[in-house]
């Protein structure tokens, strides 16, 4: 079955539109920078149960115990941003960011900070080695880092070297692999591939995937028909296939769903790991927590008459918003399946037009021709699925392959096997009571093995694998490319979490609040002023951030800068920034580690701009960490 990983709250994509967003009168004007829900059943965020002992979620009203900051179903937090105030100098703070309306971009997942301030003293004291330091807290400060790096582009990939500055001195040049490490011919075993289900509301992405597990044997007939039963007894029947992967009360009661589907299948080719992401506008932050582990992407599209269209607009649309993130996540490799074509009667015309105009976006986008495939199908009909069309109104003109054909056609990832180890986290799974803690992520280098020892980034402890679970099952070696669950042990529970990162012992990943990026503003987006308050995304962590200072503005192709120090930033200009954050993050240079050096900026419900990192301004020693971080970050 589906494992399920919880990200924040998402509508159910195949959500009726009869009653999907009725009640929530959702208006956003580019022009006058307004946000305002008119109607709906949005809460206080710190609503509490009348109960004592207990606190009820503003969402998903569950009834949460008096001790958890944050919603264990949803993961919403229980109390807003403290506030902080704007200081010039060394000491770097940001203003307090409120959202205008308590939407679900203020949602993060189970286990992040509910609180950014913590108690300051005059010194602090940490031990390692079984030795007891003590710093003053005016010594403390950020370390300036010296800069050389070549031009990037937010398109490039591959590539990948080491020089992690937080720590001890180490250089990829010292890195030297173990031949445990390195990849062996494995009699029966798959290459692995990551395959990021995306798309506009209601295209029937939750759908297609169950339909595919079930056809390729992950589903029972007896849970199918289970599935089948229980959605026609709510009336709604055709979300038989989408409840294989809602499978929760929670999800099926509200008629939304409330987490990221993780399954697996697999072709001739590959072991496919699906990663089902939500649709809707208000949860695109969930989406590009879920897709930034992607190898390739499937992009979903409703061929019905209107519901193209409606995707494809820029203000409310998200199949262009979609597209675009996953670009720039570094997926190069996309299949765009034309679903419910049986409702325009296969209609080669209708095709035709959604190629041509989607097409076009797509190359502006930066993705080739050549590495973009067009399959129209049915997904509850079970066309061009696992075999090839038997209607013969689409085999009439269709000659090409069918999805798993087509999925089995993607080029395998490059994985940087022989590089340090770098993890993002992107759920925690606590066991207290046997004092140990599963990560759960995506290895973007090295290899992890049991009995290995990991440093946790950013408390900078030291922990021990335990065990290793990849796709749902032991295994003892896990390599880059694969999606794991690692059990540590010898570590507090409380120091690994979501958006954190694990990172071998000797080469440290960076952690930083101030840092340059190189960012393209998208179509359609509020122009970026000095002082703008952004949410800042990088790989599954989310922060409050604000622009500092504008360097330039440079041309896209030829790279050279056509203005110094611009005043603000508008739609489709690229440019280099400086952005302070309230809250620090594990982040390194695109040219040094490129799943921690892509970024994304949004604000409002909408994302306004991509980018990557071209410098770590100022690096915040572990110090720094060990005696005041966890202020912060423990529940």
């Amino acid at each position: 079955m589906p494992r399920k990983v919880n990200y924040g709250l998402d509508y159910d994509d195949d959500y009726d539109d009869d009653n999907d967003y009725d009640d929530y009168d959702i208006d956003y004007d580019v022009e006058d920078n307004a946000f305002s829900v008119v109607t709906g059943n949005l809460h206080k965020p710190n609503q509490e149960a009348t109960r004592s002992g207990i606190w009820r979620c503003s969402i998903c009203t569950y009834d949460n115990d008096q001790s958890m900051t944050a919603c264990d179903i949803c993961g919403v937090l229980r109390n807003p941003l403290p506030s902080s105030g704007i200081s010039n100098g060394n000491d770097l703070k940001t203003a307090p960011f409120k959202f205008d309306v308590p939407s679900p971009d203020d949602i993060v997942t189970n286990g992040l900070r509910s609180s950014k301030m913590g108690p300051k003293g005059t010194s602090s004291s940490y031990h390692e080695g079984g030795v007891e330091y003590t710093l003053p807290m005016d010594e403390i400060k950020p370390r300036s880092l010296a800069y050389s790096l070549d031009s990037a582009s937010i398109n490039d990939r591959g590539g990948y070297s080491n020089s992690y500055g937080t720590g001890k001195a180490a250089s990829q040049g010292q890195y030297k692999p173990e031949k445990w490490m390195l990849h062996e011919a494995e009699d029966g075993l798959l290459s692995q591939l990551n395959l990021a289900i995306v798309g506009h509301v209601d295209s029937g992405k939750s759908t297609l995937s169950g339909r595919l597990l079930h056809l390729l044997g992950q589903i029972s007939q007896k849970d199918m028909h289970k599935h089948e039963k229980e959605a026609k007894l709510q009336g709604k029947g055709s979300f038989a296939y989408a409840w294989a992967l809602d499978e929760s009360p929670e999800e099926r009661e509200r008629g939304i769903t409330m987490t990221v589907a993780v399954a697996y299948f697999d072709t001739k080719r590959y072991r496919v790991v699906v990663l089902d992401s939500p649709g809707h506008k208000d949860f695109v932050p969930n989406m590009i927590s879920g897709a930034t582990q992607a190898d390739a992407a499937l992009l979903v599209i409703d061929a019905s008459n209107g519901s193209f269209e409606a995707g494809m607009d820029g203000s409310k649309g998200q199949t262009k918003e979609h597209a675009q993130l996953i670009r720039s996540f570094g997926v190069d490799q996309l299949i765009v399946a034309v679903n419910k074509m049986d409702v325009v009667q296969y209609s080669k015309d209708r095709f035709d037009l959604i190629k041509q105009q989607l097409g076009t976006f797509l190359r502006s986008s930066g993705f080739r021709d050549s590495s973009v495939l067009w399959i129209p199908l049915s997904a509850m009909e079970n066309q061009n699925l696992v075999t090839a069309p038997s209607d013969i109104r689409l085999l009439s003109w269709y000659k090409g392959p069918y999805l798993l054909d087509a999925i089995d056609s993607l080029q395998p990832p490059t994985r940087n096997v022989s590089k340090p180890l770098v993890m993002p986290i992107c759920d925690v799974i606590k066991s207290p009571s046997m004092g140990q803690v599963s990560a759960c992520g995506k290895l973007e280098a090295g290899a992890l093995r049991s009995g290995v020892k990991v440093l946790v980034m950013p408390s900078g402890d030291v922990g021990t694998v335990r065990s290793l679970e990849r796709d749902t099952r032991p295994c003892a070696i896990a390599r880059a490319g694969d999606n794991v669950a690692v059990v540590l042990q010898g570590i507090d529970t409380s120091h690994v979490i979501s958006g954190g990162v694990l990172c071998h012992p000797d080469f440290p990943i960076t952690i930083a609040k101030h840092l340059e990026l190189k960012v393209l503003v998208l179509d359609g987006a509020s122009p970026i002023l000095i002082g703008s308050q952004l949410e800042f995304h990088i790989h599954h962590a989310k922060e409050v951030a604000r622009v500092e200072k504008m360097v330039s503005l440079f041309d896209p192709k030829t790279g050279k800068v056509m203005k110094k120090a611009p005043r603000c930033l508008l739609a489709k200009q690229s440019a280099v920034i400086e952005v302070v954050l309230q809250g620090p993050v594990c982040a390194e240079e695109f040219s040094s580690c490129k799943a921690l050096g892509r970024v994304s900026l949004r604000a409002l419900g909408r994302t306004l701009a991509v980018g990557i990192v071209t410098r770590v301004i100022e690096k915040e020693p572990i110090a720094f960490f060990k005696s005041k971080y966890f202020v912060f970050f423990s529940k």
